[in-house]
C-alpha cells in the first residue's frame, strides 16, 4: 500500500503544483555541476551503442549497466538449461539496475528542489515599486 500511496501523491502534487515539480521526461533544467565547486564525474557505460547491438542487448537495457547484462545472457547461452548457475552475474546486473534507479531518484529530487528553491527566491525578492507614485 505504501508504494501505491507514495507515487499517487506525486502524481497529485506534480497535477496540483506543476511549476514546483520536474518534468520526468524532460531534460534537467539546472546546470549537473550546479552545487558541486570541482564538478562531478560522468557516468559513461563501459559499452558503446554499436557494441550494445553487437552484442544484440534489448533497447530497455541499453543504459549504463548494459556490460553486466552482457556477461548475464553470455553465461545462460554456456549452462542453458541450468540457469541458476549464473545468479552471481544475475545479482551484479540487478545490483546495478538498482543503483541506476537510485541515482535517478536522486536527481529528480535534487532538481525539484532546486526548483522549488527558485520559486521561494523569487518570492522572497522585494517587489520593483519604482512605477508607483503617492
Amino acid at each position: 500500500m505504501g508504494m501505491t500511496e507514495s507515487t499517487m501523491t506525486i502524481g497529485y502534487n506534480e497535477w496540483k503544483e506543476p511549476d514546483l515539480h520536474p518534468n520526468r521526461h524532460k531534460s534537467p533544467t539546472f546546470d549537473p555541476n550546479y552545487g558541486f565547486p570541482n564538478g562531478r564525474k560522468e557516468r559513461e557505460p563501459t559499452l558503446s551503442y554499436d557494441e550494445m547491438v553487437a552484442h544484440k542487448v534489448p533497447e530497455e537495457y541499453r543504459d549504463y549497466c548494459a556490460h553486466y547484462y552482457v556477461d548475464m545472457a553470455r553465461c545462460y547461452r554456456k549452462v542453458l538449461p541450468f540457469n541458476y548457475r549464473c545468479s552471481h552475474e544475475k545479482h551484479h546486473w540487478d545490483q546495478c539496475q538498482y543503483e541506476e534507479m537510485i541515482s535517478r531518484m536522486k536527481e529528480y529530487e535534487r532538481e525539484k528542489r532546486l526548483i522549488q528553491r527558485a520559486a521561494r527566491k523569487k518570492m522572497m525578492s522585494p517587489v520593483d515599486e519604482g512605477g508607483l507614485e503617492e
